[in-house]
Parts: structure tokens; C-alpha cells; sequence
């Protein structure tokens, strides 16, 4: 908060201006109690009950939806401290990891095992790692919410108990190479978001391709191809097959296919860059607008049009805007 606030102000980053909706208890209370997006038939009840319009009632229910909806410079937040976390977290499991022989050759993941040394730095790297998803899971009702929620919730429960299973399995040569893995291309995402939340769209995109390559590589090739194999195959080597290796791969599996879930909408994205399109987060749930609302307002508004204001749209400086859409007069 104390770093993050003062750099969205020096990236520029501005908040846009909500409308609030007005008190209403009839509205306040069927919007708590029964749903925020009634269907015709609630709105025109509810139209009766409070005394006002549908269309009143339709711009109430949109004004407050986006009231609930994350400010701007709390996304950037969110987006700063995991930026900061994930490149940290990736720069020490380097660190912990690169000059190990079973880095470079797999199959050395499980010599000696079950009896194998554990290093200060890994336990440290794995207590950090582990805190950081219960944090994750302990904040997500209060974090930014995404079309992927329950998805998200699978993967933190999935890698929390990957972590403390493989912790309490000594599978700790393994775990190291999928949280390495993981934090390679999570910073990049989150860097991307930060520019996108200050307007700095060519930037956002940028980043945002060579995340979307890192994250392929990493999540559908690299972990699929060589850990998962170094997971499921390399240990029937050197021992027996027991329900910690039937429990350990099936969790690894569960992840998979959350990569796969997620490449899909990262591929949606790419394609929208490529066919000139702004790129956003597609888990993202953006505001809702009552422009058209605020203009028919402006157009009813007595003093405020002239004769063909009604058809043409809203007045500009006492002149109502033209139709660019009628055929030119040949």
C-alpha cells in the first residue's frame, strides 16, 4: 500500500468516475437479499414498489453492481505486491535451484530417495511459497473478483496441498522445479496488468505477448513433456509405486488442466491483440455503463432540445449532433 499508491499516482493512474445509486430500501433490499440482476418480471415489480420507472430501476441496479466493483488503484495494488512477490519468489528459486545436478538432469530428482538432504534454502523457499498461496486463499473473497473465481479456488487448495503433500512426502527435489516453473511467467502477467490499469496500452501488450509465449513454453510444454514425465516416470525406477505417487501425479494432472483452461483464454487474448483489438484480461468483469441512459435523459429534459432533438441524439452547444448514419443526399 505505501509503495503501490504512490507509484500508481507517479504512472498516472486515474480512477474513473462511478455514479452512485441513489438510496432506495425496496431496490437496496431485493438487490442483498434475492439477486443483482433481476429478470423483466422483478423489474417491473420492483418498478411498482419503489415508484420508479423500469428504466429508473434498470440504471439503479447497473449504478450499483459497479459501486460493488473494485476501484482501479485496487486492482493496481493487487497487480503490485503479486508482481513483486512472483519476481522475487522466481529470482530466489533460481538462486535455490540452478546449481543442483538434478536441474539439468532429471532422472537425478530421485537418487537416494525417500532418504534425500533437505537445504536451509529450500525450506525457506517452500515455507514462503506455501504461506503465499494461504494468503492467496485466506483473500480471495476480499481480492478482485474474476469470471475464473472457482477455478482460482481449485488452484490455490491444488497447490497448497501439492506443497505440503510433496513437504511431508520429501518429494522436495520435485516441488522446487514446479514452483520455479510457475513463478517464471506469473510477474510478467501481473506487470502487464500494472500497465494496462495506468493506460499505457502499448507497454501492456508487449509484456503481455512475452507472457503468453513464456506461459506456453512453461505451462503446456515444460511442465507437461519434462516434469510430469520426471513425476510419473523416473520414480518407478528407483521405487515401487505407493499411494503418495498415485496422489502426488493426480494433483499435478488437476493443475494441468487448469494451464489448459487458462491457455485458452490467454490464446483469446493474443488474438484480439493480433487482430488489432485492445488486449484485457479476459477474467476481468468490467463496469457497466449508463451513457445511453444519461443522453435520453438530457433529451427529455425540458429546455434542453429543440424540434428534432429526439431523433437526432443530444445537444451540442444548443445544436443537436447529426446522424452520421443517413445516406448522403446524391
Amino acid at each position: 500500500m505505501y509503495v503501490a499508491t504512490p507509484l500508481a499516482s507517479l504512472l498516472n493512474v486515474k480512477e474513473k468516475v462511478r455514479l452512485k445509486a441513489t438510496p432506495n430500501p425496496v431496490l437496496e433490499k431485493f438487490y442483498t437479499s434475492s439477486c443483482k440482476h433481476p429478470k423483466q418480471a422483478d423489474i417491473e415489480g420492483l418498478s411498482k414498489k419503489s415508484g420508479c420507472t423500469p428504466r429508473q430501476v434498470e440504471r439503479w441496479f447497473r449504478r450499483r453492481r459497479n459501486q460493488d466493483r473494485p476501484s482501479l488503484l485496487k486492482k493496481f495494488r493487487e497487480a503490485s505486491w503479486r508482481f513483486t512477490f512472483y519476481l522475487i519468489a522466481f529470482i530466489a528459486g533460481m538462486v535455490v535451484i540452478a546449481d543442483k545436478p538434478w536441474f539439468y538432469e532429471l532422472r537425478k530428482v530421485w537418487e537416494g530417495y525417500p532418504i534425500q538432504s533437505m537445504l536451509p534454502s529450500q525450506y525457506w523457499y517452500y515455507m514462503i511459497e506455501l504461506s503465499f498461496y494461504w494468503s492467496l486463499l485466506f483473500s480471495i473473497a476480499s481480492d478482485v473478483k474474476r469470471k475464473d473465481f472457482k477455478e482460482q479456488v481449485i488452484h490455490h487448495v491444488a497447490t497448497i496441498i501439492l506443497i505440503s503433500f510433496s513437504w511431508f512426502t520429501n518429494y522436495i527435489r520435485a516441488g522446487t522445479l514446479v514452483l520455479a516453473l510457475h513463478d517464471s511467467s506469473d510477474y510478467l502477467l501481473e506487470s502487464a496488468k500494472m500497465f494496462n490499469y495506468a493506460g499505457w496500452k502499448n507497454t501492456c501488450n508487449n509484456i503481455f505477448i512475452v507472457f503468453a509465449v513464456v506461459f506456453i513454453i512453461t505451462r503446456l510444454i515444460i511442465l507437461p513433456f519434462w516434469i510430469l514425465h520426471c513425476t510419473i516416470v523416473y520414480p518407478l525406477e528407483f521405487y515401487p509405486a505407493f499411494f503418495g505417487y498415485y496422489f502426488f501425479n493426480f494433483m499435478m494432472i488437476v493443475l494441468q488442466c487448469l494451464h489448459v483452461f487458462w491457455a485458452y483464454l490467454i490464446i483469446r487474448m493474443a488474438h484480439k491483440f493480433i487482430t488489432g483489438k485492445v488486449v484485457e484480461d479476459e477474467r476481468s468483469d468490467r463496469d457497466e455503463t449508463d451513457n445511453t441512459d444519461e443522453e435520453e435523459e438530457k433529451a427529455t429534459t425540458p429546455g434542453s432540445t429543440v424540434p428534432g432533438a429526439t431523433k437526432n441524439g443530444p445537444l451540442t452547444n444548443g445544436h443537436p449532433i447529426s446522424n452520421n448514419n443517413h445516406r448522403k443526399a446524391e
